[in-house]
């Protein structure tokens, strides 16, 4: 088993620190993100110059960046809206090949599952299409996340709520009808947070589909969820490693920004545990 850095954590932090704690622990992979204006992140339209500055990094410190994250959302009701949506990423594409990418992290989106259309559900296959043909041109591979929808709480907690990528009977029909190499980034974590009671976490549906996996839980807060480090709380990673075929690096995304550096090596020290002899990438 191999293991890398997520981004998420450092999405407040300039992105030399990303690469200085990276290498700290001796990762050689680090995940990056474009757009959605976090500081620790490159900017919507990376220049010429954000990408040297950026690529300048990952010698300086030996890490290689083949992850890349982005932010939209395909299942937008508006049909403006969602072209607009799916130029921005096709534009993102390319910068994200040029600061090295191999594999990009893309949603579906975050409408609600029982309140898909039929009109969205064509636009949401037309858009991975129009991407997918892109990719192939530049030698790279969506991932699409398994993420449901987020309702945020005053005391910080999130409720999950299920989108395409959490609900099983959604699930089924993007496999049936998206390209075939439209892989998915592997998140139970984030099913768990939709169906706590359901611990096969979508495996054996995305189990041949996998291109990305991240790892981390979520700890119950009120009525929502929080996010922890893998082994916080209650999702057993050691049966999941034990069935799933992906064999590619697999990315600690730990989300707290007050302890990130903490977070990340109870994370290890957790793999340490279930999945013993895993090197780092």
């Amino acid at each position: 088993m191999i293991v890398g850095c997520g981004e998420w954590g450092f999405r407040n932090v300039p992105m030399e620190e990303h690469f200085r704690i990276s290498e700290g622990f001796g990762f050689r992979c680090l995940e990056f993100g474009i757009g959605g204006g976090q500081p620790g992140r490159l900017p919507e339209e990376p220049g010429e110059a954000d990408v040297a500055e950026f690529r300048a990094l990952g010698e300086r410190y030996g890490i290689n960046t083949p992850f890349c994250c982005l932010e939209n959302d395909f299942t937008l009701a508006a049909e403006g809206e969602h072209e607009a949506m799916v130029a921005k990423v096709l534009g993102q594409l390319r910068s994200a090949r040029s600061c090295g990418a191999t594999h990009v992290r893309l949603f579906a989106g975050f409408t609600p599952a029982a309140d898909m259309t039929e009109e969205i559900w064509s636009r949401l296959f037309s858009a991975f299409e129009g991407c997918e043909s892109l990719f192939a041109e530049l030698g790279m591979e969506i991932a699409i996340e398994t993420h449901g929808a987020l309702e945020f709480g005053d005391d910080g907690s999130a409720v999950h709520i299920n989108s395409v990528t959490t609900d099983r009977e959604c699930l089924g029909r993007l496999l049936e009808n998206l390209p075939s190499r439209v892989g998915f980034n592997y998140d139970p974590g984030n099913i768990k947070a939709v169906s706590p009671g359901d611990h096969r976490y979508c495996l054996d549906l995305l189990n041949d589909r996998i291109n990305y996996c991240h790892l981390k839980d979520w700890h119950p807060r009120g009525g929502g969820w929080v996010a922890c480090a893998i082994g916080d709380d209650d999702l057993d990673y050691g049966p999941v490693f034990e069935r799933m075929k992906f064999d590619g690096v697999c990315l600690i995304e730990y989300e707290p920004l007050d302890d990130p550096e903490d977070g990340i090596q109870r994370s290890l020290d957790y793999l340490a545990r279930v999945a013993p002899g895993f090197t780092l990438g």
